[in-house]
């Protein structure tokens, strides 16, 4: 009710429609170093945005305090930000979706773990890195981050949606040395039931992920038949899914435009956005308001889909995909939990398929070394060689390059190592047909 003192000016101001965004979060982070805690951070806010119709323009404001005289200043902000709008994008403030569907993201149980418990927690799993193998010479870093996010969306038109979230991580960084070589890694995880976290599970795999990459050497340079570790895969997908943005489409920037319903990956490859799976990152409505529903965008290597919001949508006379999301007060178009279509075959499977070839678990420069306009890509990368179906020594200072068009296209089995990463994205790793490494 504390909010229709804005709905009552925003009328009186000749705002045609209007439109109120409100979160509240709740974020709790802490880190040690040497059983010390070096960082801790604490936070409660709030976010407000605002947006209003006049004359057919959008007018837009924010603020992180709500009060009448801050209701006021809203709307003279959307009054004042209409007159100046230049584009002629078509300004739609949504009326409500038939129906939507219910989910749960929001574990009240996590808020009754106490901080004492929880930092208990991580100085466990500190000790455990240190004593699992005499190679770990240092732990620079443990964490825990905790977040809790309340979003209700309500306009003039009588809509009001609410959802709740919550979630936690660990995460764990080691440093591993022999002879002279060193090696850092580190892994996470990620979830809202703090029963089921494991600190020693936690810390074999910082450990095991650290140490394997010891005594590693390049390859020779050349083409290899490669497994993609499911990190890998991950952050590819969210660059290869990103092509499916409507706008970018209309913008023409996109490698998908003209290929609707056309094959744009292997017939292996099936990626849908499912918002509405049981998962951490369920939401049953988007930013504007518009139910969301699960949806395959690649479908056996065929594009399906492009990614709508309201604006995108209206400009091609077709519905919202419900994947308008806020960047700021600004709405763009974002998947909500990002699913690969698993496959049958295990990674010690994939491996055997591949005889000898390279498996890469990790890449970085992923956005200065990958050229979007092209998909042309060039990358620094680790992993280990693939020797006689089996996965042999690390492999050291290699890169991989290619195209991601063309590494889509060379999918020849997906995996069943499902993996689900913090940017919303369930990935597992896949086996390419070649892939160029360059080594010694």
């Amino acid at each position: 009710m504390k909010y229709d003192k804005f709905f009552e000016l925003a009328k009186a101001a000749g705002i045609e429609e209007a439109e109120l965004y409100v979160e509240t979060s709740y974020a709790l982070s802490f880190s040690l170093f040497h059983g010390e805690v070096d960082n801790y951070s604490l936070e409660n806010g709030s976010y407000y945005v605002a947006r209003g119709i006049i004359n057919g323009r959008f007018g837009a404001a924010s603020c992180d305090v709500y009060n009448a005289q801050r209701a006021k200043y809203l709307v003279d902000e959307i009054v004042a930000n209409a007159k100046i709008i230049e584009n002629d994008d078509p300004a739609i403030i949504f009326k409500g979706s038939e129906k939507y569907k219910k989910v749960s993201t929001f574990n009240k149980e996590l808020a009754s773990v106490s901080i004492d418990e929880k930092m208990k927690a991580l100085h466990a799993l500190e000790k455990r890195i240190r004593e699992l193998d005499p190679r770990i010479i240092e732990v620079p870093g443990v964490e825990y981050s905790e977040s809790s996010n309340s979003t209700t969306l309500m306009n003039s038109h009588g809509l009001k949606l609410t959802h709740k979230t919550n979630y936690f991580y660990y995460v764990g960084q080691a440093l591993a040395k022999k002879d002279e070589q060193v090696k850092s890694g580190y892994d996470l995880y990620l979830g809202n039931d703090f029963s089921k976290f494991d600190v020693e599970d936690l810390a074999k795999k910082v450990v095991e992920n650290t140490v394997g990459q010891l005594g590693g050497e390049a390859c020779e340079s050349g083409k290899y038949k490669a497994v993609l570790d499911r990190d890998v895969v991950s952050a590819l997908m969210r660059v290869f899914v990103g092509h499916a943005d409507a706008e970018e489409v209309q913008k023409h920037s996109s490698l998908f435009i003209g290929k609707l319903g056309q094959k744009i990956a292997s017939k292996k490859i099936t990626i849908e956005d499912r918002p509405l799976d049981k998962s951490l990152f369920a939401r049953g409505f988007d930013d504007e308001g518009v139910a969301t529903y699960n949806k395959a965008i690649v479908k056996n290597g065929v594009l399906q889909t492009y990614l709508y919001n309201l604006t995108t949508a209206s400009k091609e006379g077709v519905q919202s995909t419900g994947n308008g999301f806020k960047a700021g007060s600004k709405i763009g178009t974002s998947t909500t939990y990002l699913c690969l279509k698993p496959g049958k075959k295990s990674l010690e499977e994939l491996f055997q398929e591949v005889g000898n070839g390279v498996y890469i678990t990790s890449v970085s420069g992923l956005h200065a070394g990958l050229n979007p306009q092209s998909g042309n890509f060039s990358l620094q990368a680790e992993g280990f060689l693939i020797k006689d179906g089996k996965k042999d020594h690390p492999l050291d200072i290699i890169t991989i390059s290619g195209n991601l068009m063309q590494v889509f296209n060379d999918v020849l089995e997906v995996g069943n190592d499902i993996k689900v990463t913090t940017s919303a994205t369930q990935a597992e790793s896949v086996l390419v047909k070649s892939i160029g490494v360059g080594g010694k």
